[in-house]
Parts: C-alpha cells; structure tokens; sequence
C-alpha cells in the first residue's frame, strides 16, 4: 500500500470513528430527552390522580337552599330544602374535581376505581330519592298524576353510569338537574299549585324503607370481607314460605380481595349522600318529626353517618382478619352503617305510630 492510499485509510477510519461517536452521543441525548419526557408525564398524571381524589365538600343544605332562592328570587317553601339538595348533590357529582369519572377511558381515570365507586354510592342515593319525589313525595294518592318534570328526572338519573359517547352519561344527567330545577321553579311558585311536595309521615316512611335496605346491604358486603359462614334465613319467620330454587342451609359469603376497596368507597359515598339528604328531611318534615317525637331519631342517625367520613390516613384500606394485628377498615364502616341502619328501622316504627 504506497502512502497515498494509506493516508486515505486513515482519513477513512478517523470519520468512521469521528461519526460514530457522534450518532452514540446523540442517541444518549434522545434517551435522556425521553427520559425526562416520560418523568414529567408520571409526575403530572400523580398530581392529577391525587386532586382528583378529593371528594366535594360537606355543606349545609338549608344554607345552600337560602342561597339558590336568594339568587333565584324563589320563595322557600315545604320541600325547597330537600329538592335543592338533590341538584346540589347531582351538581357535586357531575363537577367535582375531575368531573365525572366512572365513564372515563383515558389515564389518569381509568387508574382511580375508588373514585367511580364513590360516584356511584353518591348515584344510588340521587336515584332512590328521585323515585321516591316522583313516586310518593310529589304525589297527594296513588291515584294523582305524577309531576311532568320529575318522571323526567328520575329515569334520566337511571341511565347508565359508565356510557362514555353516545350519549355520555354526563349529558343524560345534566337533563335530570334541569328537570329536577324546572320542578323548583314550579314549587317555590305561589301562583302555580300543580308542582306539591307532601310533608307526611307516610311519604317519609316509604323513603326511609329503600334506605333501610340500601344500607343493610351495604352493611352484609361490608362486613363479607373477612368471609362469614351466615344461617340462611330467607324464609325465616313464615312457615308458608317458598321460594324459586332452593338454597343451602349455610351460606359462606365473602368478598373478593379485589374488591374491597369498591365497597368500601360505594358505601362512603352512599353514607355522604345520605347524611345531606336526612338534613335536608329534618327541615322539610320538621313538623312531622317533631310531632312523632322522632327528630333526636333522625340525628342520631346523621351522627352515625357523620362518623364514617373520618379522614383515612391508611393508604390502602386494610382488611384485617377479625381480632388481627392489622385492622380492618370495612368492619369499621359496616358498624357505622349497622348502627344507622338500626337507627332508620326505629325512626321508621315511631313513624308509623299514630
């Protein structure tokens, strides 16, 4: 090889070198620029998650009620309370940090169940109060029409809970408040008495009745997740009884690990609901509740409601066996829930008393 061409060479091999090393140092700083990309995202979304976990406020309906009439230029009157308590519930629902979420299908939602099981204990309760205006409350007898604005509401609150496009659950909602504002616009109307909302003993007993049942499941699921062995009484008390297919004398019940966390949040959100609605009750049905002696009834059991909205310091809900180490964060709250429901069959029989 005479010297030109090995001069040549080593030009050759120098840029060789030269160019790799260059295509290695660029490579390194496309890693690090992905890197820190990836970093700020993770980062991001873990702020996001974490304000968006934070449930609505407490507030106080009457207050609440005060300032819509005042805004409005409504008069209050028998019913406003608890009728502005349910918009305000639905508001709170749909516009809550992060907005709705049980229907999202893009992170950072779809990494956050404990929000969405929330969101639907909140639901059930906007639903069963809802049935119960437009079916009892609104209505002087069986045989009276059902109020146009309400038997629009309930069943547009009973649309899916997790329809994210055609439509989205939010929009089917959003036309259960309007419903449910139009019903409040015709109430607070002293001129127009085709809207009514019957303050009675009886139309209060039929609401507590779903709440009695809504909260002894509650409590059952609750209290299944440490597994129980329970004596199967589906027919206890009615020796004429029968039922569909048979079942056995014991039955183990217990929730599945994954699913802990579900009911726990279903039920505080149920328990949050349910506590502005019994305050916005003790206002409308003062009156009766009072008569019947039953309005210490109806605190207490606000009170025990109230007592399950305690901070949880835990980051996880921990779902001790028993007399364990550890405790067992649905135990806690299915004694809470026991108690109001206990409470609610009490308030129910002064109720019925004449």
């Amino acid at each position: 090889m005479d010297s030109t061409s090995l001069i040549q060479h080593l030009k050759n091999t120098y840029w060789s070198v030269v160019d790799f090393t260059a295509i290695a140092k660029n490579r390194n700083q496309i890693v690090k620029v992905i890197s820190s990309i990836l970093a700020i995202i993770i980062v991001a979304l873990l702020v996001i998650m974490l304000w968006w976990d934070r449930t609505p406020n407490a507030f106080n309906p009457f207050e609440v009620a005060t300032e819509m009439s005042n805004a409005r230029q409504q008069t209050v009157v028998t019913g406003y309370t608890s009728t502005a308590t349910l918009i305000t519930l639905s508001n709170a629902l749909l516009h809550k940090p992060g907005g709705y979420l049980s229907n999202d299908v893009m992170p950072p939602s779809i990494w956050m169940d404990n929000v969405p099981n929330w969101e639907f204990g909140v639901l059930v309760q906007i639903r069963d109060f809802s049935r119960s205006l437009r079916n009892d409350i609104s209505r002087s007898q069986s045989q009276s029409l059902e109020d146009p604005d309400l038997s629009i509401a309930e069943p547009q609150f009973n649309f899916n809970s997790e329809s994210w496009l055609f439509p989205p659950t939010e929009r089917e909602y959003q036309k259960g408040v309007k419903a449910l504002e139009s019903y409040l616009t015709r109430l607070s109307n002293p001129d127009n008495d085709d809207a009514q909302f019957y303050a009675r003993a009886d139309n209060l007993a039929a609401w507590l009745a779903i709440v009695e049942k809504r909260l002894g499941s509650l409590s059952q699921r609750l209290s299944a997740s440490v597994g129980q062995i329970r004596i199967n009484t589906d027919l206890a008390g009615d020796p004429n009884a029968n039922q569909s297919t048979p079942t056995p004398a014991e039955v183990v019940t217990k929730t599945p690990w994954t699913q802990i966390d579900d009911v726990f949040y279903e039920a505080r959100g149920s328990a949050w609901a349910l506590i502005h609605l019994l305050k916005a009750v003790e206002h409308d049905f003062a009156d009766i509740l009072q008569k019947k002696n039953a309005l210490i009834s109806l605190r207490q059991i606000i009170r025990e409601l109230e007592a399950s909205q305690e901070s949880v310091w835990s980051p996880i809900i921990l779902n001790g066996s028993g007399f364990g180490l550890l405790a067992n964060h649905s135990l806690v709250m299915a004694s809470y829930v026991s108690r109001a429901n206990a409470a609610i069959i009490d308030l129910r029989s002064l109720l019925s008393q004449g």
